[in-house]
């Protein structure tokens, strides 16, 4: 073996040996971080959580931030939303809004990338939960400072 080859190989094996110890080290004192699944061992079960309620009844949910996609305020649980169907729109679309007295989907979802307008919902709105999410009554899992938008506080 050359001197280059070694000099490589031992670099090398003291950059994993270094990331060795630093990992050991950070598994041994935590630093303050613990696992969701608490001090219950990798082998074994947790107990089973208690299910968060929806707030479904409790109307809007209120937004934090211009341009906040709203949340949805009810149980998704057996909703399709693939190729063939939008579950979602037997309810908001347009047609049904007046009737089912859901929230109608914004204008903003009939615009295409470029802005043309499209009598019927663009493609990439299609998949209502890449930018919705289903809201339930939970504390908050790590603590947050966000401040809501001053306009959009309710006085």
């Amino acid at each position: 073996m050359n001197t280059k080859t070694f000099s490589k190989k031992l670099c090398l094996g003291l950059v994993v040996l270094g990331l060795q110890v630093c990992v050991t080290d950070a598994l041994a004192d935590h630093g303050g971080v613990r696992s969701l699944r608490g001090d219950t061992e990798l082998t074994n079960n947790n107990p089973a959580v208690d299910q968060k309620q929806w707030q479904s009844g409790k109307g809007k949910v209120a937004r934090n931030y211009v341009q906040q996609p709203p949340v949805i305020p009810h149980a998704i649980d057996g909703f399709d939303i693939n190729l063939k169907i939008n579950a979602c729109m037997t309810c908001h679309s347009w047609n049904m809004a007046p009737k089912t007295g859901a929230t109608k989907i914004g204008i903003s979802h009939f615009k295409d990338r470029d802005g043309n307008e499209l009598a019927d919902l663009a493609p990439r709105r299609y998949f209502c939960t890449q930018c919705h999410v289903p809201q339930v009554d939970a504390d908050a899992l790590v603590k947050n400072t966000f401040q809501t938008t001053k306009m959009l506080e309710n006085k």
